[in-house]
């Protein structure tokens, strides 16, 4: 039961941080001092009743926060602190999405990203202090996901594609995110410095890192299977790692549905056999990176 209300408390958290109220106006509705808050998310009893208005007040299902059925998060942030929380448990993660492996990127991703979320921070006027609050939030998720992932080491395969590849070199990481063109020329330097490290992590396949590069018809889905002891969680994310935190750009979905977990098991299976590996894949990152070079 303890873990039950354990995992109450972390999904309490993720939704607090999609729904944008500070921890003191949530409780202030709720009743309760923030300190009370903070102990349900550390997994302290909640009663069934307590639930029920969190759910109202964020504008969730009970099921939802119970853990039963389907999470949603239209923000980022809420989405990237759910998925810290699952993989401090996860064994494995089977990965189709975007150009990159983002707990495999190196801290000069981190450093330039948090650079471009300053930079559009200074230019928010009266929103400034909120979006600083969100970045610094964002930021510490981010960090605590790599810091997790380099003390547990869980297997990782990831399937990346030749047009998102092409598309991150030609406009570099947070391509999405207005910029000045210092800050871009740096983006671009940074995208291809990931490129490269996938690369060489290609010819080298370390123990427990595996890329496949897709060179057919792009994947039309963003997703990855996060396997653990006792449960598989399918993640569907809209959200690319240099998404603005205040951005809303689409849903993301959590769910631990056993058909939805092997629909996208085929489909990852299907791409992972025709997918370039090892040597071949490198090859082709470094042609990429090349085509790249002359073109700019």
């Amino acid at each position: 039961m303890s873990m039950r209300f354990t995992e109450i408390g972390q999904q309490l958290r993720a939704y607090r941080l999609e729904s944008g109220l500070r921890a003191e106006e949530i409780a202030a509705r709720l009743g309760v001092s923030r300190a009370a808050l903070y102990r349900y998310e550390k997994g302290e009893v909640i009663k069934l009743d307590t639930v029920k208005r969190l759910a109202e007040l964020l504008k969730i299902s009970p099921l939802s926060l119970l853990g039963i059925g389907v999470e949603y998060y239209s923000r980022p942030i809420g989405y990237a602190e759910r998925i810290r929380q699952v993989e401090e448990t996860t064994d494995q993660i089977l990965q189709l999405a975007g150009p990159l492996c983002y707990l495999t990127t190196s801290d000069s991703y981190d450093s330039t990203m948090a650079a471009v979320f300053d930079e559009v921070t200074e230019q928010a006027g009266d929103e400034r202090i909120a979006m600083r609050s969100q970045t610094e939030q964002l930021m510490s998720i981010l960090v605590a996901r790599k810091r997790m992932y380099a003390m547990r080491r869980p297997g990782i395969i990831a399937m990346i594609s030749v047009a998102s590849v092409r598309n991150l070199l030609e406009s570099g990481i947070a391509s999405g995110i207005p910029t000045s063109e210092r800050l871009r020329r740096i983006c671009r330097d940074v995208a291809v410095k990931e490129i490269e490290n996938i690369a060489s992590l290609m010819e080298t396949e370390p123990m427990g890192l595996q890329f496949g590069l897709i060179a057919g018809v792009e994947p039309s889905a963003s997703f990855k299977i996060l396997r653990a002891r006792d449960r598989v969680s399918l993640a569907i994310n809209p959200f690319r790692p240099d998404t603005h935190p205040a951005a809303y750009t689409g849903v993301a979905m959590i769910t631990g549905a056993d058909e939805a977990v092997a629909a996208h098991q085929r489909v990852a299976e299907a791409n992972w056999r025709d997918a370039l590996k090892g040597p071949a894949g490198a090859a082709r990152l470094r042609q990429l990176i090349n085509a790249a070079a002359v073109a700019a």
